[in-house]
């Protein structure tokens, strides 16, 4: 790719061109042009002869796909950039592999007061079990350790850590040589993470959005609150953001409303919502979701941390306030206490201010069709991560020895909530599952569940547009005339206009059809690369010799 460039980003005109531009404006541009920030025309090459004086810069796509910047809609940044640069047991295949990595990160890490990691998950080691308080003892030296589980709803610890936290053998949460969970767990990540110096949390928030960048993002919805990270850290966030020549960054703070006060207090933090981890359950892997029927391998059903009243409460408040309210539901149990909780705050403020209000809803793994129709009646986002059924979804996944293949082939269901005209917006909660755009977005045509699936095309809006969305921003994840100019470079093969479902025509190159086309994510295909991501036309990533 070779270019001219000029003048500062503020002010400048950029004409792209000789590549493949989706837009739904023309869906045979090959070229684009930007001014300051904004997107000014978009069209045919030919067309593109008359800009090319008159312009600051000349981008030669050669061939590259230009499309929207996506949007991330559920990310923790500094537990994403700790598990970039520290200690990350994702890929680990064995109880012996996590403990060496334990072992390895410790030695390298001399002055750390305590060690941070993420990312283990027994549910396939070939051993079958988590690592016992001992072994972990061993392994961190005798030093404070605190180690989350994928789905950061249990940690384990070792025993250094339990003895900065005062009576956490006395918390809700806590058994003996088993990960916490619920308060018991909150009191020991809050005390792990308190040890974070601010130049180590700048460095972990600045290297996950630059890793971010790198995968074509142009807007993170960070999703904080009291008993995931602390003030400091999300205010620390969005100044980063602020200054830094990255993604943009909309932070929502997870804490219960009850007066116009309270929704002053987290405006003033810079909030966009009191949404996001407002937890009304845990998780599936952590057993802590709440389901209306037992675990399949687990005689209870789950925790409960909010019912149909308190969330009412909040939805009520918030929508008087004029502040966006959400909450993070997985269990069947969880879904309809939000449910029954948005239809009395509806009752109580009224309907359409609650629509109005474009309340959003994390996960909502666990839905039937009861719960997507009230969905849509309220217009609640769904807010949802398809990477998590392609890490645990399946006959043989962890869903499955959870609950049962009956039920574990109900969840995510994508199709029926894009049917019932439901909003979704796409994300990662990385470091939950990385962050990785057509990753997801292949995850979602490629369902595990076939019903459950939807067209490339829809993922991919609910990845940009959706995204967007989701914070208000109509106008952005679009590439059409007076839309901001974010928006990537990609290196990729053949378009398709790709339906992964057995009753339709499976993928097209017909270009008569009027649909702009995108790569072919079939799995086992080469997915594309990113050259290039542009951010309110400042470039915020350019891939190394391109």
């Amino acid at each position: 790719m070779s270019e001219r460039t000029a003048h500062g980003h503020e002010t400048r005109t950029v004409l792209l061109r000789g590549g493949e531009v989706h837009s739904p404006a023309d869906p045979f541009a090959t070229a684009m042009v930007t001014q300051g920030g904004s997107i000014a025309w978009i069209g045919s090459e030919g067309a593109a002869d008359s800009f090319a004086d008159g312009v600051d810069e000349v981008v030669h796509l050669d061939g590259a796909l230009v499309t929207p910047a996506f949007t991330d809609a559920h990310v923790h940044t500094t537990a994403t950039g700790l598990a970039l640069t520290g200690l990350d047991l994702t890929g680990a295949a064995t109880l012996r592999d996590a403990l060496d990595r334990i072992r390895d990160y410790a030695a390298s890490r001399p002055g750390d007061p305590v060690l941070l990691g993420h990312g283990w998950d027994a549910t396939h080691w070939p051993e079958g079990r988590h690592p016992g308080r001992a072994e972990l003892d061993e392994a961190a030296g005798g030093r404070p350790l605190y180690l989350s589980r994928t789905d950061v709803h249990s940690a384990l610890v070792t025993t250094a850590l339990l003895e900065l936290v005062a009576d956490v053998a006395q918390l809700d949460g806590f058994a003996d040589g088993e990960p916490l969970t619920r308060d018991a767990h909150h009191a020991v990540r809050g005390r792990a993470y308190s040890t974070l110096t601010p130049a180590r949390r700048e460095e972990a928030q600045r290297a996950a959005l630059d890793h971010a960048a790198s995968l074509g993002i142009g807007d993170l919805h960070e999703c904080a609150g009291p008993g995931i990270s602390g003030e400091d850290d999300f205010t620390g966030l969005l100044a980063l953001s602020a200054r830094h020549n990255g993604p943009r960054v909309h932070g929502y703070w997870a804490e219960p409303v009850a007066s116009p006060a309270d929704a002053d207090r987290i405006r003033a933090l810079g909030a966009v919502g009191a949404a996001g981890d407002l937890f009304v359950d845990g998780s599936l892997g952590s057993r802590t979701a709440h389901l209306t029927a037992p675990y399949a391998d687990a005689p209870h059903t789950g925790s409960a941390y909010l019912d149909a009243d308190g969330v009412a409460a909040h939805v009520a408040a918030c929508t008087e306030a004029g502040l966006q309210a959400g909450f993070h539901a997985i269990g069947d149990a969880a879904l309809a206490a939000v449910t029954d909780g948005v239809r009395a705050a509806a009752a109580r403020v009224g309907t359409d201010r609650v629509r109005a209000a474009r309340h959003r809803i994390e996960h909502a793994e666990m839905l039937d069709e009861q719960t997507i129709a009230a969905f849509a009646e309220f217009a609640l986002t769904a807010s949802v991560q398809p990477a998590f059924d392609a890490a645990w979804g399946g006959p043989d996944g962890m869903y499955a020895a959870r609950l049962g293949e009956e039920r574990a082939a109900r969840l995510n269901p994508y199709a029926a909530l894009q049917r019932a005209g439901v909003p979704l917006a796409f994300g990662s909660d990385s470091p939950v599952t990385p962050m990785g755009p057509w990753e997801a977005v292949r995850a979602a045509a490629f369902h595990r569940t076939e019903g459950h699936r939807i067209s490339v095309r829809g993922g991919f809006t609910a990845h940009t547009r959706g995204g967007r969305r989701a914070v208000g921003a109509d106008e952005g994840g679009v590439l059409v005339p007076g839309a901001p100019a974010d928006y990537v470079l990609w290196r990729t093969g053949e378009l398709v206009v790709q339906a992964p479902d057995l009753r339709v025509a499976n993928w097209s190159t017909d270009p008569r059809s009027g649909t702009p086309g995108l790569p072919d994510l079939t799995p086992g295909g080469q997915l594309p690369v990113c050259l290039r991501t542009v951010v309110g036309g400042r470039t915020v990533h350019e891939r190394p010799n391109e």
